[in-house]
């Protein structure tokens, strides 16, 4: 994920902005599904994390699973290597190591985006009136 230019991140966080629907068709329209289908997938998509394991993201998929709290999530981004995707979804659960990690490696833009995740998930309220089955 640190291989995106910071404008692109930039606009990764702001889909998850109230007006961020802008961003995430800008994502979507100009080469970056993955990113648009990782913002789905954390806002509880589960066709978008399907595509990202149909896609070829499947580090986006795990990532979004470890955001959920999920074990075998954080298991599979250690096998295969991703400490900054382990990193960033400790730092969106406000985790003291993560966010000096970020913050000591000099991935600022990354806090950005926990702060961003973990504002929006903590906006989110349980509605069983809209439990889809």
């Amino acid at each position: 994920m640190h291989n995106y230019p910071p404008k692109i991140l930039l606009a990764f966080g702001e889909t998850f902005e109230p007006e961020g629907d802008e961003f995430y068709t800008w994502l979507l329209e100009n080469g970056y599904p993955e990113l648009a289908a990782l913002s789905s997938g954390i806002r509880g998509s589960r066709e978008a994390i399907q595509w990202l394991l149909t896609n070829k993201y499947p580090h986006f998929a795990a990532l979004d699973g470890a955001i959920d709290n999920k074990p075998q999530a954080y298991h599979w981004l250690n096998k295969h290597d991703f400490p900054l995707l382990i990193m960033l979804a400790e730092a969106v659960h406000g985790k003291p190591q993560a966010l000096a990690w970020l913050k000591n490696n000099e991935l600022e833009i990354f806090l950005r985006i926990a702060q961003k995740i973990r504002r929006f998930m903590g906006d989110q309220t349980f509605d069983y009136h809209k439990l889809h089955f």
